[in-house]
């Protein structure tokens, strides 16, 4: 399945208020047989799947994992009700839908950011599963909002490498949490208040494996439209190496209804926090997806740096 990076960007205002613009792209790099990556961009959700197992097997595991959040019927309504709750319930059918695909022979990452509203206030639910990222440019501050779920994550997180010595580690690739691979498949979620002039960026590790944080910021801080500046990074990645996939959504957020008494929220919470039920859906009009991949064929895997790897 041949992937190109798109090449327009889109404008969401379903009424007064908050206005979203963003673009997306993917490229398949400079070394890799196969696109793996895919990605969904429809208002209210913006999400990036890094597929794994090689022989097609993760290019049709990342492309269940969009297709089952494309069922989301607030995609169809224009609604931003979804709760975490209501995530966790399509990802469980995602990561059953890829075991019954490939058996145990593909999982994928998914990372993203839901646009909900909370007593008319309007947020950013950041969700995060294996080591594709989610950060956000907001009020001069650049930081990444999702937490890898890697090995070199934990031993940043135990104090045993730097974050520098993390980026060339041997073990870089390997995750540690996905989906289809039958471990756990609890996403990690974030709620955070939008803010005016927001701009949020969605990507796999064919980005962040090919560009430092500082050069992202330097792209994502100067060029004016989303559309740009994601063929910009997409473009930065290449002439690094472009030694994997690499995707790319980015979300500006405009009109945004401040209000002081909003407060802030906890970093973190569990999609056990809320208790809704939904039905799928119909893939919604105008929702921007890869396509479902055929079937895997036997063939040649795409070796090389950049492979996600379980442990």
């Amino acid at each position: 399945m041949n992937q190109h990076p798109a090449s327009v960007s889109s404008t969401i205002q379903p009424g007064p208020g908050l206005s979203l613009t963003y673009g997306y792209g993917t490229d398949r790099g400079l070394r890799r047989e196969l696109n793996e990556d895919s990605y969904i961009a429809a208002d209210p959700v913006f999400a990036v799947a890094d597929g794994m197992g090689g022989h097609e097997a993760g290019e049709i595991a990342s492309g269940l994992c969009v297709r089952a959040l494309a069922g989301i019927p607030q995609l169809a309504t224009g609604e931003r009700s979804i709760t975490a709750a209501v995530l966790q319930q399509y990802l469980v059918r995602a990561d059953n839908s890829i075991r019954e695909a490939a058996g145990a022979r593909a999982g994928t990452t998914l990372t993203g950011a839901v646009v909900v509203e909370q007593m008319g206030m309007p947020y950013w639910l950041v969700l995060n599963i294996g080591d594709s990222r989610t950060y956000r440019l907001s009020q001069g501050r650049f930081e990444q909002i999702s937490v890898d779920h890697s090995e070199v994550q934990e031993l940043v997180d135990a104090g045993e490498i730097t974050a520098q010595e993390a980026t060339v580690h041997p073990r870089r690739h390997v995750v540690t949490r996905a989906l289809g691979t039958g471990d756990e498949t609890e996403a990690d979620y974030w709620l955070l208040p939008v803010e005016e002039g927001d701009r949020v960026l969605v990507c796999s590790d064919g980005l962040t494996g090919e560009l430092a944080d500082e050069d992202i910021l330097r792209i994502i801080s100067t060029v004016a439209q989303p559309q740009d500046a994601v063929d910009a990074l997409i473009q930065a990645a290449l002439r690094s190496g472009g030694r994997d996939n690499v995707t790319a959504i980015v979300v500006d957020a405009r009109n945004v209804a401040n209000d002081d008494g909003a407060g802030t929220t906890a970093p973190r919470y569990s999609p056990a926090d809320r208790d809704e039920e939904t039905l799928p859906r119909p893939l919604a009009n105008g929702a921007v997806t890869q396509p479902l991949p055929e079937q895997p064929e036997a063939g040649t895997d795409a070796e090389g740096e950049g492979d996600n790897d379980r442990r």
